[in-house]
């Protein structure tokens, strides 16, 4: 098949859809991709890139196709509407220039917000008159007001009707967690076309053994380590770790590291030296996902939090994936699918979102296990990992469902 893929975010970004894309090419497919200039998540371009240098460029023998497009910068309310609203205007633009000598079986629409990213899409599906597969990550505009981006009910109303508008053009509409499926429906997906298709880890997220680790100069410190690692924004709950690190900061075994940047990444950083918590809490900045492994094989307990709130209550946070790939104990403030997901694996605990006290006795808990049943932890997330979130066997599934999309539309 000639696939197309658009998604506001694309290698050397670090995205699931650029895994799905080498899975699709290294199953003989013909994909190319149209996407934006890198700056995410720092809000900087990513060296090499410029507005009008390196449009375009390749992955592995992926064609990519990019558009200038504002950058996030501080990502400020104003500065992500433009960063979202110069992807559509530009994407729209070009992509009909970029592709106009080729032609596709299927696109394919990548949505772990912004919920426009779906309309360059949309063109190209009536332009190229081919069925177009959007795979929702958020929620819109739930996970919008969840962040505290838009709270004005005249603009929300206008985004309702613009996802509606978006729902009602795709030829399917895939969802990563099962809770997503209802609030889908009511703002416009069609239920029959409508599907739930999790998220999974790139094939290098595996259990590694002691002789396999490579951190190069990166010293962790020693102790019981629990590690966060990924976006450190405002739906990831950051206060409810300080506070956690500061109730057990009489404990200087429990050791907390922080890996991965974000727009509070500075606030913490700033928490962190206010309450005296340097001894107890470390950062290390964001680092290539091939690394990540290597990362999570020296840490007792992989951390994820999330906010309070119905939204994020229906996701699945990717890094629940990643982290059950490694086969690693898991402690959990949030509610909903992913607290769902950790305790019906036997992967580790998992308390109330926003709870730091919770938070903290469940890390207590943990760091006084024997060590071999919180090996059994592990083991039992990658059990259920292999069950529920095998990489190969949705990519498989995708790939069915795109040949079928196809040839109903030949």
């Amino acid at each position: 098949m000639k696939i197309l893929i658009v998604s506001h975010y694309f290698w050397p970004e670090q995205f699931r859809i650029n895994d799905l894309a080498q899975a699709l090419k290294q199953r003989g497919h013909d994909v190319s991709v149209l996407t934006g200039m890198p700056n995410y998540p720092g809000g900087k371009l990513f060296e090499g890139y410029s507005w009008w240098k390196k449009r375009h460029d390749d992955m592995d023998g992926i064609p990519v196709c990019r558009t200038p497009m504002f950058l996030r910068r501080e990502g400020r309310g104003w500065q992500l509407a433009l960063n979202y609203l110069s992807f559509v205007i530009f994407g729209s633009l070009l992509a009909p220039w970029y592709f106009r000598k080729q032609n596709f079986d299927v696109i394919f629409v990548y949505e772990p917000s912004p919920f426009t990213v779906a309309i360059p899409g949309m063109l190209m599906r009536r332009l190229k008159k081919v069925p177009m597969l959007f795979w929702v990550q958020d929620l819109w505009p739930e996970s919008l007001t969840a962040a505290g981006a838009v709270n004005s009910p005249a603009i929300l109303n206008a985004i309702g009707r613009m996802v509606r508008w978006i729902y009602r053009h795709c030829d399917r509409v895939l969802v990563q967690s099962q809770a997503f499926v209802k609030p889908a429906v009511r703002a416009g997906a069609v239920m029959k076309d409508t599907l739930y298709y999790p998220n999974w880890a790139e094939s290098f997220y595996r259990p590694l053994s002691t002789s396999e680790i490579e951190l190069q100069d990166i010293t962790i410190p020693d102790g019981f380590r629990v590690m966060f690692a990924g976006n450190l924004g405002e739906a990831q709950a950051l206060e409810t770790i300080i506070a956690a690190a500061e109730r057990l900061k009489h404990v200087p075994a429990i050791q907390w590291v922080i890996i991965g940047d974000g727009r509070r990444a500075g606030w913490m950083r700033q928490e962190v030296n206010r309450l005296n918590l340097t001894g107890t809490v470390s950062f290390f900045g964001s680092h290539r996902s091939e690394l990540m492994p290597h990362f999570f094989a020296v840490a007792d307990a992989l951390l994820v939090t999330l906010k309070a709130n119905e939204v994020f209550a229906q996701t699945i946070p990717s890094k629940v994936q990643t982290y059950m790939a490694c086969a690693k104990p898991v402690v959990a403030a949030l509610n909903g699918e992913g607290a769902r997901v950790i305790s019906e694996a036997g992967a580790g605990l998992a308390v109330p979102a926003g709870d730091d006290e919770a938070l903290a006795e469940a890390v207590l808990t943990l760091y006084r296990m024997p060590v071999s049943e919180r090996e059994d932890m592990g083991l039992s997330a990658r059990a259920y990992y292999e069950r529920e979130f095998e990489r190969d066997m949705l990519v498989g599934r995708l790939e069915e469902w795109m040949k079928q999309l196809a040839e109903e539309h030949k």
